[in-house]
């Protein structure tokens, strides 16, 4: 058996589904479509425990002239909000600086993007929590607070070992559509052409299998794949909508 430092334990020859957090540059158009992948979050040991919250705004009006009170008034849904810790460890490479560069990607979450100043759209960016088949948990949201606790540190002091308290709100999209074989919201963002891209090789950075640029193609209704325009930009289907 492993063992996580959190004390989860894994049955020995097990394929273990490690959990990420995708950090994206905010929209900067008119369209609600998850940015530019900023950086990727990989945690080395998953949570333990993930809680999710939702909730639903109800008011309850007195009235003064009555006895009972007035029937209360639904005023909308709240946004999902979840809370987990990443565990982060770099002690088998002491030497390394994984695990400050992952926390410092972490607090920046909470930092307004260059790209939205620009754009005068400040905005921190959007993140999206993944862990396999975890649908409940994988939404678009922000990053509502980050609390890192080091740890360990190496004989320099430079932080080998972390724990990370994510507090993260949901973003509701108005994403129309459902992957017809999970039910779960499609989650897209899209990637500007540069010199050099191919469909081939956004689908081996996006799902790690270059034979998948069919799913990218349809997205876009792209009827040659040798043809791609430098600054055009694509819809990219997220890695949980993909397509056979």
């Amino acid at each position: 058996m492993t063992e996580s430092p959190q004390g989860a334990q894994t049955p020995p020859g097990t394929n273990l589904t490690k959990a990420q957090l995708s950090i994206h540059e905010p929209p900067v158009g008119f369209l609600m479509i998850v940015g530019n992948k900023i950086e990727d979050v990989d945690f080395q040991f998953n949570p333990d425990q993930v809680v999710i919250s939702a909730g639903a705004d109800w008011a309850a009006p007195g009235a003064s002239k009555f006895s009972l009170a007035r029937l209360p008034q639904f005023r909308g849904a709240q946004p999902l909000t979840m809370t987990l810790t990443a565990f982060l460890d770099a002690s088998m490479t002491p030497s390394g600086t994984t695990v400050m560069n992952q926390v410092r990607a972490l607090l920046k979450c909470c930092e307004v993007t260059l790209l939205s100043m620009l754009s005068l759209k400040p905005s921190t960016p959007w993140v999206f929590f993944q862990w396999g088949g975890f649908e409940t948990a994988s939404f678009v949201g922000y990053m509502q607070s980050v609390t890192a606790t080091y740890t360990l540190f190496n004989p320099s002091g430079v932080p080998i070992r972390a724990r990370c308290d994510l507090s993260i709100s949901q973003i509701p999209l108005p994403i129309p559509g459902q992957n017809p074989t999970s039910g779960a919201r499609e989650v897209h963002r899209v990637h500007r052409v540069v010199s050099g891209d191919t469909l081939q090789s956004m689908a081996w950075r996006e799902y790690g299998d270059a034979t998948k640029w069919r799913t990218i193609a349809e997205a876009n209704d792209i009827d040659d794949p040798m043809v791609l325009t430098i600054g055009q930009e694509l819809v990219i289907p997220a890695s949980t909508d993909r397509r056979s």
